[in-house]
């Protein structure tokens, strides 16, 4: 059930400046209120007014007195623009399959806002005030997984936004069900807008939902990287490993990687004064650990790098205004390839390929927790009584199966190119295909490691109660108390497992559990 946005909701004002990601977050997943502010608007108002005096000159300009793509060798007559823009983005709302989620909608919408709002669009501020409206009035346009190739930007899935502004189309209101969009605009005053000439074009002629998955799967990651590090020094110190592979001489000094000396930071403060690491030269002397847990803050930390490139890419595509064509500040309106989604789309594959990695050392940790034969005294598959129970050995299946099937989302989309509109529009990025199958990746993820995390809990959960290494690490204990909390139950005799799961997994995805140990070590990185 969603809502109309609150009177009091907090307010995201967009104006010449850029929009930050933190922006997009609040629009998109906290129901914040937006608002043009009066510099955006009077800068839309000289961009159009440089519009519409090139729509009274005879010689044709693209988006403004020609059709598009393949067809913009045709000049329209004025008396024809109107139906241009409509039937425009009425046959560009071609997108098939599911509804994807609102808040991708959300993202979408705000971004284009923006991209109105930049003055470089030549559209009205009647449009973008319009867009505010139905973003604040909780008005979903209902947009469809397929129809995007990530080229001449988002085509169908801004076509299906536009759709609504028109008055037309599908989308569901405050309460998140389906009805018709003129009975919901009226509901909530909002007048449908007729597109003039170019405006049309400007609406859906950008990376704005590429972007937009971009940014919030950046913010979901930073989460994840954060609780792998959780995660991965809890099953060093069930396994009774060695933390002076951490040490900070060992990474920055001797590697300048940031994110590994990160990584490395975040798993010594976890095991912070805990009397189970270091015991590998005990009853089973090993000279080191196993790579799953000695590289750990080198996989992750390679992660990390990426994101941090992401973050890069976005913040200079959250910047631009991308039209075409455009409307320059000197008046000039010329066209470009700016709608290209290539640099977005190569990071969205980049960070598919880290996430698959970091849930494949997760899984790895996993297992050798569940193997008797690897785990340092522990039972087999952490039973309560071997062979009459059977633990968590089909939780570790599950996990196997999400690693498997991030495996396969990691295969790049942005490598791929299918040529379109008569081969005018002959390579595309594929950029919102790379957005979509990262959304999964990030998902699976989560569920990945919160397996990992019932693991070792269980495992140092059972070390406790044997009590013959010592005492577990303070954040370890605040995470373990957490996951009790959760719902995530601890040793014991077999029981239904998947709530456990789930449990653990609502637990990763709230971020409770990186607080929950926040509030022993202090912040994580």
């Amino acid at each position: 059930m969603h809502s109309a946005v609150a009177p009091d909701a907090p307010l995201v004002q967009v104006g010449k400046a850029d929009v930050s990601a933190e922006d997009v977050l609040a629009v998109a997943r906290g129901n914040a209120r937006v608002e043009i502010g009066p510099d955006a608007l009077a800068e839309m108002a000289v961009a159009r007014a440089r519009i519409d005096a090139l729509a009274a000159e005879p010689r044709p300009v693209y988006g403004v007195s020609t059709g598009f793509g393949a067809l913009a060798v045709r000049h329209i007559s004025p008396e024809l623009r109107a139906q241009l823009q409509r039937s425009l983005v009425r046959s560009h709302a071609a997108g098939m399959g599911p509804a994807v989620e609102r808040e991708v909608v959300r993202a979408l919408m705000f971004l284009r806002m923006k991209t109105l709002a930049s003055g470089r669009t030549g559209v009205r501020p009647l449009v973008a005030q319009t867009m505010a409206a139905l973003l604040n009035a909780g008005i979903t346009p209902v947009v469809r997984e397929f129809g995007s190739l990530g080229c001449s930007g988002d085509l169908a899935p801004l076509s299906h936004c536009a759709l609504v502004l028109m008055g037309e189309g599908t989308a569901t209101g405050p309460d998140g069900a389906e009805r018709p969009v003129a009975e919901l605009l009226a509901e909530a005053g909002i007048e449908p807008v007729e597109l003039l000439e170019k405006e049309g074009l400007a609406l859906i002629n950008g990376t704005d939902g590429m972007l937009g998955m971009l940014v919030m799967a950046i913010a979901d990651l930073q989460r994840l990287f954060t609780t792998a590090d959780i995660t991965a020094a809890m099953s060093l110190e069930a396994l009774l490993g060695t933390e002076k592979v951490l040490a900070p001489e060992l990474h920055a000094p001797i590697r300048p990687h940031p994110g590994q000396a990160l990584s490395a930071a975040n798993m010594l403060a976890v095991l912070k004064d805990s009397g189970l690491t270091g015991h590998h030269q005990d009853d089973a002397p090993r000279v080191q650990d196993a790579y799953s847990i000695r590289c750990a803050p080198q996989v992750a930390g390679a992660g990390r790098d990426t994101l941090a490139h992401a973050q890069l890419v976005a913040s200079r595509e959250l910047a631009a205004s991308v039209d075409n064509p455009v409307v320059l500040p000197d008046g000039r309106v010329e066209s470009n390839g700016n709608f290209h989604g290539a640099p977005v789309a190569y990071v969205l594959d980049f960070l598919a390929i880290a996430a698959a990695d970091l849930g494949s050392i997760s899984e790895r940790r996993t297992d050798r927790l569940l193997d008797k034969a690897r785990s340092h005294g522990l039972p087999a598959f952490l039973a309560d009584d071997p062979g009459v129970d059977s633990g968590l050995m089909i939780a570790q299946y599950t996990q196997a199966a999400l690693v498997s099937e991030n495996k396969r989302l990691a295969v790049p989309a942005s490598v791929d190119s299918i040529p379109s509109s008569a081969m005018q529009e002959d390579h595309v990025s594929m950029g919102w295909s790379a957005a979509r199958k990262l959304r999964q990746a990030v998902d699976n993820l989560g569920r990945i490691l919160a397996v990992e995390l019932t693991a070792s809990a269980r495992a140092l959960e059972i070390r406790q109660q044997a009590d013959t290494a010592g005492r577990v690490a303070p954040a370890t204990a605040a995470a373990m108390a957490a996951a009790r909390e959760a719902g995530v139950g601890g040793a014991g005799r077999d029981r239904f497992l998947s709530p456990d799961l789930e449990a653990a997994a609502a637990l990763v995805a709230s971020g409770d559990l990186v607080r929950a140990v926040e509030r022993v070590t202090g912040p994580l990185a």
